[in-house]
């Protein structure tokens, strides 16, 4: 009997699969990948580990560029900031559902809780999600598997429903309780998680997706560096460190404009889309702003691939900075 575990590398999942391997059941891993997903804190992603040490297969799966287009236009729409919780979840199944047809894999599980995400882990949308994924009846919740109605796995017999939990809630303590009792001591805590919920990179998103209707992978992993400002058609960013700096200068397109100060501690700035007299004096001023330059008037230099342009601008004042910041 062969299973395909839904493996985000978190407690619930890894649970889900130790509960499942202890009825003898052969599991494959499979884990989604996208520029919105934070592993923790440290940048420590656990899917790898957990397949690792219990010893399992582990399918990677990049969600792509179909999936910027399901966030532009969710079915089901967004919770508290740019996460498509629901529609996210029908996308992963549905990619999951033909995976595990192709390794023959009877039935999928995963580590999702009932009631824990207030958006997608609700009753109803439990069932939408399997409705819409073409999988009724067939995803296996062990954590919560007792409060929810019987599935094709549990009515078959392929697993014991008896041995499974009736886990509902936010509240991680059972889970906890449960780890102990499982032998399972290194875990991430719940740090980090999908960037989409978070409110000021759901606001950069948003105006990303209204002033450009081609939106590129590299265009998201922008978003996650620098402070972020708009004059109309124009995006300036502005490093905050030296690991940003580089950053934004392996992501640049050819046709930005750089601006930095010289012979001082300055930020990398990049400004995007028409080099108007305007936007140039305005990212020139941005730079000397975030820079270490105590001078009223700075000498700002800039251009494509040389800084061999320059301009002598004064610093902004905070609520100037304010108007302008997404």
């Amino acid at each position: 009997m062969k299973a395909l575990a839904l493996l985000s590398g978190g407690l619930d999942s890894t649970l889900a699969i130790k509960l499942v391997l202890d009825q003898g059941i052969d599991v494959i891993a499979l884990n989604f990948t996208s520029p919105f997903y934070l592993c923790n804190e440290k940048g420590r992603c656990f899917a790898p580990e957990v397949a690792k040490k219990f010893k399992i297969p582990l399918k990677v799966i990049n969600k792509g560029k179909e999936y910027l287009r399901m966030i532009r236009k969710p079915k089901y729409g967004y919770g508290s900031g740019m996460n498509p919780c629901i529609d996210c979840r029908i996308f992963i199944l549905r990619k999951a559902k033909k995976y595990a047809n192709k390794i023959g894999a009877k039935f999928i599980f995963t580590g999702e809780v009932l009631g824990q995400r207030p958006m997608s882990q609700h009753m109803r949308a439990l069932r939408i999600i399997e409705k819409e994924a073409g999988l009724e009846g067939k995803i296996l919740r062990p954590l919560s598997a007792k409060l929810l109605p019987l599935t094709e796995a549990e009515r078959k017999g392929w697993v014991d429903r008896n041995r499974f939990m009736s886990i509902k809630g936010r509240s991680r303590k059972a889970q906890i309780r449960l780890a102990k009792k499982l032998g399972i001591n290194d875990y991430p805590w719940p740090a980090g998680g999908c960037l989409l919920t978070h409110k000021e990179f759901a606001n950069k998103l948003r105006d990303l997706f209204k002033h450009k209707k081609r939106v590129r992978l590299k265009d998201v992993e922008l978003l996650k560096a620098g402070r972020h400002f708009r004059l109309g058609n124009n995006k300036i960013i502005v490093g905050r460190n030296k690991e940003e700096n580089e950053k934004l200068m392996r992501l640049k397109n050819k046709t930005d404009y750089v601006f930095e100060v010289p012979n001082t501690g300055s930020p990398t700035t990049i400004l995007q889309g028409r080099k108007t007299s305007r936007a140039v004096r305005l990212a020139a001023r941005l730079t000397a702003t975030y820079s270490d330059a105590k001078e009223e008037r700075v000498l700002v230099r800039y251009g494509k691939e040389k800084l061999n342009k320059e301009v002598m601008v004064s610093q902004l004042k905070g609520e100037e900075i304010e108007r302008i910041r997404i």
